[in-house]
């Protein structure tokens, strides 16, 4: 017996020879390398301050991604989807091809064109929870939970979570252990290495 538990132990419990250890898949957050120069990115990649925008740090591969973000402080903030070609300096986003995004004043703007408005009630305030699902065709947008029935699209290419804040808005992004269930079909953003 003592020779089984002892064989168990140096097979299993050491990580000795032939032991292969698993690999910690990456945590989606907001990438300090893809922001602007004046924004401050804390609480471990999850909450953006200062001037510009930063994208998130994993593209949307899977076919229906859902993500979050809470507005914290309110000011002039944008979220959406973006490709990594955009100017982060220069906000408000949505100004050209490489960007479709809400803007805090209810506008959904991609290439200088406002694509779709949440309703006049439905602007989104301090400590609100915007939800967000893309399907490679469409951006929802889902507020407190609620579907709010402006969907917008337009954008091509590979794109990111983005989010850009100024005037003093401070916003902070889930990308998992969500506020609200996502629709059915949508899950948190995957790696791609998750995906296959």
């Amino acid at each position: 017996m003592a020779a089984i538990f002892t064989c168990c132990l140096g097979c299993c419990g050491d990580g000795g020879p032939g032991h292969a250890p698993l690999k910690e898949m990456p945590t989606v957050q907001l990438d300090t390398h893809h922001m602007g120069t004046d924004v401050v990115i804390v609480k471990s990649g999850r909450r953006i301050c200062g001037t510009g925008g930063c994208l998130a740090n994993a593209p949307l591969h899977q076919n229906k991604s859902y993500f979050e973000f809470k507005i914290q402080s309110t000011g002039v903030w944008g979220i959406g989807v973006a490709t990594q070609k955009l100017n982060l300096n220069q906000v408000p986003l949505g100004r050209d091809s490489h960007s479709l995004v809400l803007r805090h004043d209810g506008s959904i703007y991609h290439n200088n064109e406002e694509k779709n408005r949440l309703p006049a009630n439905s602007l989104p305030q301090e400590g609100d929870i915007v939800g967000m699902t893309y399907d490679h065709v469409e951006l929802n947008l889902y507020l407190n939970g609620k579907n709010m029935h402006c969907p917008a699209s337009g954008i091509r290419g590979t794109v990111f979570p983005i989010v850009y804040v100024d005037d003093s808005a401070i916003i902070d992004c889930q990308f998992s252990d969500f506020y609200h269930t996502p629709p059915e079909g949508f899950e948190k953003i995957l790696f791609e290495q998750q995906i296959f």
